[in-house]
């Protein structure tokens, strides 16, 4: 493996879809600080709006501060972990004094990278994909109802997708006192690219389109305006938010 430095770069593009009113997606990210964010939220009136963007402005704002203490790649996961929490603390506490925003929540799926090293931060069904020599794979697990089902062999692939209940999700910021996170450790190589998308995405889409679709030379903000428009052309059911984020020397 050569041991260049790799160079990052990432577009991003979300869109209401076809049916909702509103846009409760939010996204953001800083390449400069390796800290890259999706959020899908939820809640009554504009709660999951308030979620989702305050789940995105506190990430960034507690993992930007990471660069002022010299921790090593070794306490990333913890880092990641602490952020994650707080932020959680602070969307569940907000929902407690106003009364217009109880139950709301988010998802989130995140990438803090450091170098080659990268960590996937998950909670909620917003999944994180990468793609190697154009051959997509889903790095998250979905924290639903009908992904446990899956797992346990109680439901087929087929039957989770056609499931009334495949919106219910085990694990979400900000709508209990506590979360736990999941934390990967992924090592990247030059030419990898990195998904991160809202279930607005994988529910109109087939992980095969997706593959088809981002394996092309064609540039990331083209990338995911493709991603979000056939997703629009499927259905477009919910909102729809994706972040792709290139390893390597930055073509586009």
């Amino acid at each position: 493996m050569s041991t260049a430095v790799l160079h990052y770069a990432a577009a991003a593009v979300t869109d209401r879809g076809r049916k909702r009113p509103s846009n409760e997606d939010a996204f953001g990210f800083s390449v400069e600080h390796g800290i890259y964010l999706v959020c899908d939220g939820m809640g009554g009136a504009a709660a999951g709006e308030v979620a989702s963007s305050l789940a995105v402005d506190e990430m960034l704002r507690l993992l930007s501060s990471r660069a002022e203490v010299d921790n090593g790649a070794s306490q990333m996961p913890q880092l990641a972990e602490d952020a994650i929490c707080t932020t959680n603390e602070a969307i569940f506490s907000r929902s407690q004094r106003n009364y217009k925003l109880n139950g709301m929540g988010t998802t989130l799926v995140g990438l803090l990278v450091e170098e080659r090293r990268v960590w996937v931060l998950n909670v909620g069904d917003s999944r994180c994909y990468r793609m190697r020599n154009r051959s997509l794979e889903q790095i998250t697990h979905d924290h639903s109802l009908v992904e446990e089902q899956v797992r346990l062999g109680r439901m087929t692939r087929s039957e989770a997708i056609r499931s009334p209940l495949r919106n219910v999700i085990t694990r979400a910021l900000g709508t209990q006192s506590r979360v736990t996170p999941d934390i990967l450790e992924l090592e990247v190589e030059p030419g990898d690219l990195l998904l991160l998308c809202s279930d607005g995405l994988t529910r109109e889409l087939t992980d095969p389109t997706i593959e088809s679709l981002l394996g092309t030379d064609l540039p990331l903000e083209t990338r995911c305006g493709r991603l979000v428009d056939a997703a629009k052309k499927a259905g477009g059911h919910d909102n729809i938010t994706c972040i792709l984020v290139s390893a390597g020397p930055d073509k586009n």
